[in-house]
């Protein structure tokens, strides 16, 4: 009998990835998995920019690289992060196997079995896979439509055992697809300011917002560079250019990033040289603002189709925000619902969502559901909403 260890014990399965066999039957509508749409990637801008890369590029493509990642992207990711204002020459840049190895690191580097982290309720399930495996405790702090809920914070910053850290996605958050409110920045920063817990700031969807009113919403707590608390920022290629390209990155304080980088040298030596040389190649053409524009626009029509739908076909009793931006509606139904039932209803109609305990960390709380818009035409979108409502209703009433 194979003897486990107590951390990998700790693990459960994504409740995202069993969904995904059903979201490949072609009688299903998937509203679950937050992946871009296959026929918005640049793929034919991405040929054209390898073709024309001289051999000694090509070539470092294919061999092993430095393990904060290769000099050329680590100098053009940084200028992309210094155009939205992130202190990167006072911090260090590390290029990681996408952000989840970013959280992985983190997490790594803070927790010990039974430490206290602070994450958002609801929380990305990558994040609580992470800190899980790591033995950590999760305390998960309520969110509204501005952000985090400043009070609860406050309590647990004030403990004379504090918590190893905070994470938090304060930009079009996944699941709850809330953008955070400048004030409740401002209160977050002034809470945790000397209490020696740092802060984990998740950015993997910032740069996808469809309207310029909420600009001034969106810059990172990172870029603010508050005094008295360490901000690891944390981002990706993922929704940017390509989730295959398995690229994200970590901009950390120097004694921070120091320990980052000796455990990422023992998890997998670098990330990927080819994909780095894309994604190098692609910021130095100056496509990535033209080509994040344009995927921006797409994702906010089907955004706005779904909006529609929603207020078309769902009963009054079930709450949820106008997106202003990423991949998310978050859908909270009356209390003591079970969305599981809702989801059975469903997938016999005809479409599958992600339900509420999947991004709790307890795994209890399931009065939610999450429904992605990005992959989806908006005939999906118009074919599906109804289903989902309707399975509601049978439930619900």
């Amino acid at each position: 009998m194979p003897r486990f260890s107590t951390s990998v014990s700790a693990l459960r399965s994504s409740a995202i990835r069993e969904l995904m066999s059903l979201a490949s039957r072609p009688d299903i509508i998937s509203f679950a998995g937050g992946m871009p749409g296959n026929e918005l990637f640049p793929v034919e801008e991405v040929e054209e920019l390898f073709r024309h890369l001289d051999p000694k590029a090509k070539r470092a493509a294919f061999q092993y690289g430095p393990t904060p990642g290769l000099p050329s992207l680590l100098e053009s990711l940084g200028g992309f992060l210094e155009r939205k204002g992130l202190p990167v020459k006072k911090n260090r840049l590390m290029i990681t196997t996408g952000s989840q190895q970013a959280l992985n690191i983190l997490a790594k580097a803070f927790v010990d079995p039974g430490d206290r982290v602070l994450t958002e309720y609801p929380c990305f399930i990558g994040a609580i896979a992470a800190f899980r495996s790591c033995g950590a405790e999760i305390v998960s702090i309520p969110v509204d439509e501005e952000g985090i809920d400043i009070g609860l914070l406050e309590a647990e910053s004030i403990r004379t055992d504090p918590a190893k850290f905070l994470y938090v996605t304060p930009y079009f958050h996944n699941p709850a697809g809330m953008l955070y409110s400048t004030d409740r920045k401002r209160q977050l920063i002034a809470t945790l300011q000397g209490k020696d817990i740092p802060l984990i700031e998740d950015d993997a969807y910032g740069d996808l917002w469809f309207s310029e009113e909420h600009l001034d919403r969106l810059k990172p707590i990172k870029a603010i560079d508050p005094e008295g608390i360490d901000v690891c920022y944390t981002g990706s290629f993922s929704k940017i250019l390509g989730p295959g390209l398995r690229l994200g990155w970590l901009l950390a304080p120097e004694p921070i990033f120091e320990k980052c980088e000796l455990i990422k040298q023992s998890a997998d030596a670098c990330s990927p040289s080819f994909t780095q040389v894309i994604a190098d190649a692609f910021i130095r053409s100056g496509k990535i603002e033209p080509y994040i524009a344009s995927v921006r626009q797409e994702y906010q029509r089907r955004a706005t189709c779904m909006s529609e739908a929603l207020r078309r076909h769902l009963p009054g009793y079930v709450h949820w925000n106008e997106p202003k931006g990423g991949f998310y509606i978050w859908l909270t139904l009356p209390e003591g619902t079970d969305a599981s039932t809702i989801l059975k209803r469903a997938i016999e109609g005809g479409a599958v969502f992600v339900i509420g305990s999947t991004f709790d960390p307890q795994g209890t709380r399931n009065n939610a559901m999450r429904l992605s818009y990005c992959n989806n035409s908006p005939e999906e979108i118009n074919r599906g909403v109804p289903i989902i409502a309707d399975a509601i209703r049978s439930i619900c009433g």
